[in-house]
């Protein structure tokens, strides 16, 4: 089975569609499959709903899909640094299902592994709880959130081969694992693609069974905040 394409509109040929969930890794700017992400954008589909911790910055990741109005629905835990977003959310224009953190991972990861819902302690007692089923266990009271199911995942990765094997590396590892295993079909852009058999298998962080297509381009590595020091004051 080829799972190496040229580029990512090639990868995501035959996939996009109108209206799809499409879970996105990435923690801010950090190991986002910004490749990806412009093919998406090229590709005009729309009214779509990710599922991804946050939607980078105002014209870079999720954000230029949020600039042509590509995205109708945000499953995520934090709005801040992209003013689009915000001005969406607040004017009614984009639904927003807030998510804290830990369970958005957690929602991924269960997608991912078979389980349609868990019970958690988080968001107890908030906004978060509101119309969710509530259960005590010892005496504790939990809600029940529900696994996330993409149709399609789309992540970015250091290495792989051409199995889709996938390292990751050092924090780009974050919300790329997760959202991975919890879509029908993952797409994986990659810095670099190694020759079968040299990757040591216990430094492969995400097994090519889940991944079914693979790119290698080369990637812009934005910083968000860039904070420095004068060199006198270092």
């Amino acid at each position: 089975m080829k799972k190496v394409y040229a580029n990512a509109t090639e990868a995501l040929d035959g996939i996009l569609r109108d209206g799809m969930l499409i879970a996105a890794g990435g923690f801010g700017l950090c190991g986002i499959p910004e490749l990806l992400l412009q093919a998406i954008k090229e590709s005009g589909v729309k009214d779509l709903t990710f599922a991804s911790n946050n939607a980078g910055v105002d014209d870079f990741g999720i954000g230029i899909l949020l600039q042509t109005r590509q995205v109708k629905k945000m499953i995520s835990s934090y709005v801040g640094e992209n003013a689009e977003f915000m001005r969406q959310y607040l004017s009614g224009e984009l639904d927003l299902e807030f998510t804290p953190q830990g369970t958005l991972a957690e929602r991924m990861r269960a997608g991912g592994a078979g389980i349609p819902g868990f019970y958690t302690k988080t968001g107890v007692g908030t906004v978060i709880a509101e119309g969710k089923e509530h259960k005590e266990f010892n005496g504790e009271t939990y809600i029940l959130e529900e696994g996330i199911f993409a149709d399609l995942a789309i992540v970015k990765a250091w290495k792989a081969d051409d199995t889709g094997n996938l390292v990751f590396r050092k924090t780009a590892r974050n919300f790329n694992v997760p959202a991975a295993t919890c879509g029908k079909i993952c797409v994986a852009e990659v810095e670099e693609i190694v020759p079968r058999g040299s990757l040591d298998p216990d430094c492969i962080h995400l097994p090519g069974i889940y991944v079914h297509r693979v790119i290698q381009g080369q990637h812009e590595k934005r910083i968000e905040q860039r904070t420095t020091r004068k060199k006198e004051e270092a």
